[in-house]
C-alpha cells in the first residue's frame, strides 16, 4: 500500500510537472495595452491596468499556484508604436497575452502580428468588426463591443424610437468610419435617410462648424461617431449650440459613464448612450465597481465598460490557463470557446467560434441633473438589446475559422 501511495504521489507530481512546465517561465504574463496620456486615459489607461490585476488576484492561482504578472504601455494611438511593444513583449518579455487595445488601427496591427504565435490577444476594446470577420485569427478573442454592434444596435434602438433622419459627426479613421458605415446601412436598409455627414480628425478641439452642419440638417438624430475626448467635446460645443433644445436627438455610439462624468449631467442630459455594462446594473456589477473604485489611484472613480471587459477578458483567459495547463494560444483560446454561461459583468455570455464575444447591449438615456441620487449615477435604461441580436450573425462576417 505504501508503494502505491508512493506511485500516486509520484503521479500526481509528475502531471503537475507537466502542467507546470507548459506554463513559459514559470508566469503568465499579461500586458495591458492602451492609451495612457491621450483621449482614451479615463475609458482605459491606469483603471484598465487596475482592472487586469483585479482579475489576477481574483484568480488566485487558478488552485494550482499559477503566478501572474500584469505589465503595461502606452501604445500612444499609434499603430507603429503599438506595434514595437507588442513585438517586444513576445519576442524579448515573456509576455503571454495582450488586452485591452483601444483604437482599431492599433488593434488590426496587434492582430495580425501575434496570429499563430504562442500570443493570446484579447481586444476587449478595440472596436473593429474585421477581427471576428475577414481578419480573425486563431489567437483573438473579442469583448465588449464593435462597430457592427455600436452601429446596427444604436440605429435599430433609435429608429425603434422614430429616429429616421439621421446626420452624422464622425471622426476620421477605422472606428468612425466603420461605426458610420454599418449605421447608415442599417438605417437606409429600414426606410429610413441619411441626410449628411462631417468629418473631423482625431483629436479636434473645435466642432462649431460641424456642429453647424448638423444644426441646419434638421435631422432628427445626430450621431456622434467618434469616442473619448472628441465626443465630449461635441456634446459641450452641442450644449452651447441648443441642438437638443431644438428638437434634434444627440446619440453618442461610444461613450462610457467616465465621459459622462467629464462633461456633468447638465451637458450631457438626453443623450443616448449604447453600453455594454454599466457599474449600476445590479448587486455584481456595483460589487464590482465598489473595489474598483477603492483601487490605488482610481479615487471614487467608477469603472468604464471597457475597464470591466479587461477584468472580465483577462480573468476568463486566467481560468482557460488554469484549464489546460498551458498559457500557449494554442490550447488557452479553444478552451475559452467552449465557454457560454453567466458572466457577472456581462450576463449570459456565448464565446463563439469567429472569437467574438456576445452578451446583451443596454441603449440608456443620460439623466437629468435632478434625476441622479448619488456619485455616478447617470444612466437609466431605455431598452435591452439581446445577445443575439446585438452583434453580427457569425456566418456573415466571412471568418475562415467558422466550418
Amino acid at each position: 500500500m505504501k508503494t502505491l501511495g508512493l506511485c500516486s504521489a509520484l503521479a500526481l507530481s509528475c502531471v503537475a510537472s507537466v502542467a507546470q512546465a507548459q506554463i513559459s517561465g514559470d508566469v503568465v504574463r499579461v500586458g495591458v495595452l492602451n492609451d495612457i496620456s491621450g483621449i482614451f486615459q479615463d475609458t482605459n489607461g491606469m483603471g484598465s491596468v487596475e482592472a487586469a490585476r483585479m482579475a489576477a488576484e481574483d484568480f488566485n492561482g487558478g488552485g494550482k499556484n499559477i503566478k501572474v504578472e500584469i505589465v503595461y504601455a502606452d501604445h500612444q494611438n499609434k499603430a507603429d508604436v503599438g506595434s514595437a511593444i507588442a513585438r517586444k513583449w513576445l519576442d524579448v518579455d515573456g509576455v503571454d497575452a495582450i488586452v485591452d487595445v483601444p483604437n482599431s488601427a492599433v488593434g488590426l496591427t496587434i492582430n495580425s502580428l501575434v496570429r499563430d504565435t504562442r500570443m493570446t490577444f484579447l481586444a476587449s476594446s478595440t472596436a473593429s468588426s474585421d477581427l471576428t470577420g475577414k481578419a480573425c485569427s486563431p489567437n483573438t478573442i473579442q469583448w465588449v463591443n464593435d462597430v457592427w454592434a455600436t452601429g446596427n444596435a444604436t440605429a435599430a434602438a433609435m429608429m425603434a424610437r422614430g429616429g429616421k433622419e439621421w446626420f452624422f459627426v464622425t471622426v476620421n479613421f477605422a472606428l468612425g468610419q466603420g461605426i458610420e458605415a454599418e449605421a447608415t446601412n442599417y438605417i437606409e436598409k429600414h426606410g429610413g435617410k441619411v441626410l449628411g455627414s462631417a468629418k473631423h480628425p482625431l483629436n479636434t478641439s473645435d466642432f462649431a462648424s460641424l456642429l453647424l452642419q448638423a444644426q441646419n440638417s434638421k435631422a432628427k438624430v445626430i450621431g456622434l461617431a467618434n469616442a473619448g475626448g472628441d465626443t465630449v467635446n461635441a456634446v459641450k460645443q452641442a450644449a452651447e449650440f441648443g441642438l437638443q433644445q431644438g428638437g434634434q436627438t444627440m446619440v453618442a455610439f461610444l461613450l462610457f459613464v467616465n465621459d459622462v462624468h467629464g462633461m456633468g449631467l447638465k451637458v450631457g442630459q438626453g443623450l443616448q448612450i449604447l453600453e455594454a455594462f454599466y457599474w449600476d446594473m445590479d448587486d455584481d456589477t456595483r460589487a464590482f465597481a465598489k473595489r474598483f473604485a477603492a483601487r490605488p489611484g482610481m479615487n471614487g472613480k467608477m469603472p468604464s465598460a471597457n475597464q470591466a471587459g479587461v477584468y472580465a477578458s483577462t480573468l476568463a483567459y486566467l481560468n482557460a490557463v488554469a484549464a489546460t495547463g498551458s498559457d500557449d494560444a494554442k490550447s488557452v483560446v479553444p478552451q475559452m470557446k467552449k465557454f457560454k454561461g453567466k458572466d457577472k459583468l456581462f450576463g449570459d455570455v456565448t464565446i463563439r467560434q469567429d472569437g467574438r464575444v456576445i452578451h446583451p447591449m443596454y441603449l440608456f438615456e443620460v439623466k437629468k441633473p435632478e434625476e441622479s441620487k448619488y456619485p455616478y449615477d447617470y444612466y437609466k435604461l431605455i431598452s435591452t438589446i439581446p445577445a443575439e441580436q446585438a452583434f453580427r450573425p457569425i456566418a456573415d462576417g466571412g471568418c475562415s475559422l467558422v466550418k
